[in-house]
């Protein structure tokens, strides 16, 4: 559509066209001061009554569930060193859905230190769905330390619980673009993700791994929270934001 405008005036004139330019971009959606926005929505519903979940697999590459897996990140989070261990347990948890009953779900502490002090102890509950090979996260307990003193649970969240239910953490098919919650629990914990980039070939102090992907994740709770990480296939998370793996030990 092309718009018109005449004056006998130049002063005129310009006036009118800075309006009819501010109208063109007002019905483009776009406002002065403004940066685009990607307002596609994310999955937040999963047809979870159609899986039938285990505890331990290697049905999903990128994340896994056999017990002794453990990884070991390192980085530095602003000017503190941070000291990551993620270690797959033997321990299950069982954790009761409406309408589709209780599941036994794997349990992966994660142990992490700022400057060689404790500052958080997780325990994180995930079930791969055997038909799709999706990892669906379940919930967490934590336990938040000052001083070597548990001084929070924050983000604690179980589904099943007040109103939370499981998001997948980790697609079993790996589709660029996808977007989707890893947490639904109101008011606690919202993570979402959106698959960024696969096929890469990525070097950390652990080695260089082929074939890795990466994830963008953000939380419908934080609006300036944003964080990237970078999974290799058989080992799992490579990259966790600003920290790096730097050895791992695989299940035996």
């Amino acid at each position: 559509m092309s718009i018109r405008c005449f004056s006998a005036r130049i002063s005129l004139q310009i006036l009118v066209a800075l309006a009819v330019l501010a109208a063109c971009l007002s019905a483009a959606g776009v406002q002065a001061g403004s940066t685009k926005t990607d307002k596609r929505p994310f999955t937040t519903s999963f047809r979870l009554a159609d899986c039938t979940f285990q505890s331990a697999s290697h049905a999903n590459p990128y994340f896994i569930l056999e017990p002794g897996h453990v990884l070991h990140m390192q980085g530095e989070e602003g000017k503190e060193a941070v000291d990551l261990t993620i270690t797959v347990l033997n321990d299950i948890e069982n954790i009761t859905l409406p309408g589709i009953g209780s599941v036994a779900t794997r349990v992966i502490e994660e142990r992490e230190k700022h400057d060689g002090e404790i500052a958080e102890v997780s325990r994180n509950f995930y079930a791969v769905c055997q038909e799709t090979s999706d990892v669906f996260y379940f919930g967490e307990t934590t336990d938040i330390y000052e001083g070597g003193v548990v001084v929070s649970h924050e983000g604690a969240w179980r589904a099943g619980t007040n109103g939370a239910m499981p998001g997948i953490f980790m697609p079993g098919t790996f589709l660029l673009g996808s977007r989707y919650a890893q947490e639904v629990a109101p008011g606690v914990a919202m993570d979402r993700a959106e698959n960024m980039a696969m096929g890469q070939t990525i070097s950390v102090p652990a080695g260089t791994f082929e074939d890795s992907i990466t994830i963008l994740e953000t939380s419908a709770l934080e609006r300036n929270s944003k964080e990237t990480k970078s999974y290799a296939p058989g080992v799992g998370v490579i990259i966790d934001d600003t920290l790096k793996l730097v050895d791992w030990t695989p299940a035996p």
